[in-house]
C-alpha cells in the first residue's frame, strides 16, 4: 500500500513520524545535557533546565487527563492534543538524560552504578512508554520518580548539607509536591483520582521504598559530591596558583580512557602518592573518607 504524500490530520502525522522523532529527540537531548547544559549540579542554568522539564511534564499530565475526560473541548487544543504526549515524553527523557549525566559523574563505587544503570534503563525505555503516558497511575508514578531524583541533589545544594537527613527530606518534599499535583487533578477530575487512588498509592509507595533501600545500601551516588579524578602517582606537587602537578605512569591511549588496574612501577624506597579530586558545590562542608 502506497502512503499518501500528505497526512489527513495532525494525529496521522504524529503516527507516521513518531518512530523517528523519539530516537532523534532522545539522542539530541542526551548530547545537549551531557556536553553543554548539565555540567554541574549547582549551576543556575542546570536547575532552571530541570525545573522547566518538571513544570512542562506536570502541565502536560494535567492537560492529557483533561482532554481524555472531555473536560477540554476547545478545537485548537484538541488539534494539538497528539503532540502533548510527545512533549511530556520529551520532558521525561530530558530529565532522565540529565540525571544520568549528573549521577554517572558521581558514581565512584561499583554499587553506585546500580542506580545509574536503572536511570539508563528508564532513559532508553522512555521511547517505549508512549502508550503508557495516557494512563494516570503511570504518569504520576513516573513523575514522582523524577521528582525524588531531583530533590536528592537539589536540597543539599540549597541547604549546604548532605547525608541521610537530607535524603529523607528529599523524599518527603517529593511526596508533598506529587500530592499537590494529584490534588490539582482531583479538583477537575475527582472521579479519576478516586478510581485510581489505591493503585497510585501503592505504586508511589513502592518507588519510595526502593529509593530508600538503594540509598541506605549505598547504591545511590552521594550527589552533589562527584569524584572528578583519582589515581596513584609517583609525585604530587601544588603550585602558587593552587593547581596540582601529577607525575604518573606512561599509559597507552586505551588505558587513559579506561584506567582500570593500571600497572605501577615503584622504585625501591620511593614514596607512593594516592591523589583524588572531589567536586563539591560552594558552601557545602562535609567529610570525605577514603576506604582502602
Amino acid at each position: 500500500m502506497v502512503r499518501p504524500r500528505l497526512p489527513k490530520n495532525v494525529e496521522e502525522l504524529v503516527h507516521w513520524y513518531e518512530r523517528y522523532v523519539s530516537p532523534v529527540s532522545l539522542v539530541a537531548g542526551f548530547l545537549a545535557d551531557n556536553l553543554f547544559l548539565l555540567r554541574r549540579v549547582d549551576l543556575l542554568r542546570s536547575n532552571l533546565l530541570l525545573f522547566s522539564y518538571l513544570l512542562i511534564a506536570a502541565l502536560g499530565i494535567i492537560l492529557i487527563n483533561l482532554i481524555e475526560s472531555g473536560r477540554i473541548k476547545t478545537p485548537w487544543v484538541l488539534k494539538i492534543a497528539p503532540f502533548i504526549s510527545i512533549i511530556v515524553q520529551f520532558s521525561f527523557g530530558g530529565l532522565f538524560s540529565g540525571y544520568l549525566s549528573l549521577y554517572s559523574r558521581s558514581a565512584g563505587a561499583p554499587a553506585s552504578w546500580v542506580f545509574v544503570i536503572v536511570l539508563a534503563a528508564l532513559l532508553l525505555g522512555n521511547e517505549r512508554f508512549t502508550r503508557l503516558y495516557s494512563r494516570f497511575t503511570f504518569q504520576i508514578t513516573l513523575y514522582f520518580t523524577v521528582l525524588f531524583s531531583f530533590f536528592i541533589f537539589f536540597l543539599p545544594v540549597v541547604f549546604h548539607q548532605i547525608g541521610p537527613y537530607m535524603f529523607v527530606a528529599s523524599g518527603i518534599v517529593a511526596l508533598g509536591v506529587v500530592t499537590l499535583l494529584v490534588q490539582a487533578i482531583k479538583f477537575f477530575l475527582p472521579a479519576l483520582v478516586k478510581r485510581d487512588r489505591t493503585t497510585l498509592a501503592r505504586s508511589i509507595a513502592v518507588v519510595f521504598l526502593v529509593f530508600n533501600a538503594l540509598y541506605f545500601l549505598g547504591a545511590i551516588p552521594p550527589l552533589p559530591l562527584a569524584l572528578k579524578d583519582a589515581g596513584v602517582y609517583h609525585a604530587v606537587s601544588k603550585d602558587a596558583s593552587g593547581s596540582y602537578a601529577l607525575q604518573g605512569e606512561v599509559v597507552s591511549w586505551w588505558e587513559a580512557i579506561f584506567p582500570y588496574n593500571p600497572t605501577f612501577h615503584r622504585a625501591p624506597g620511593e614514596t607512593v602518592y594516592v591523589w583524588s579530586a572531589v567536586f563539591a558545590p560552594s558552601g557545602l562542608n562535609t567529610s570525605v573518607l577514603h576506604v582502602w
